[in-house]
């Protein structure tokens, strides 16, 4: 099975508001950037990257949470960031039942994330020599 099989049976299986929401996030996810790729990861983890891991999601009691891997150095101007704050790498947007995806914000996060992979990829490793 393919990782968008996986991910389709994931939402699939979710038959709350969890689910709807769920499938929201990763259409928005995937409308943001042509190139990216869907993953399946983590024993069960819904994964999208592109030059690297950009976001994963996971259904929770309650919520939906979407972990941005490099959120802490991405702008967020539409402050979509609600969760994770308090670490110097990961941010998270937990999505709560009624809640509204700004999809226009929601894809220039994804972009922001995007274009900090192809940053981090084009920068020598340290100590490598030019």
């Amino acid at each position: 099975m393919t990782a968008a099989e996986q991910i389709d049976q994931l939402i699939a299986g979710i038959t709350d508001w969890r689910g709807e929401t769920f499938a929201a996030v990763r259409k928005t996810i995937l409308a943001a950037d042509p190139e990216i790729i869907e993953e399946w990861k983590w024993m069960g983890s819904p994964v999208w990257s592109r030059d690297g891991i950009i976001a994963v999601a996971n259904a929770h009691k309650g919520k939906v949470k979407l972990t941005f891997d490099y959120g802490a150095r991405l702008p967020d101007p539409e402050k979509l960031f609600n969760a994770g704050l308090e670490g110097n790498q990961r941010r998270a947007i937990d999505f709560l039942e009624g809640d509204t995806i700004n999809a226009p914000a929601l894809q220039s996060l994804v972009r922001a994330a995007v274009a900090f992979n192809q940053a981090r990829k084009k920068k020598p490793a340290k100590g490598a020599k030019p």
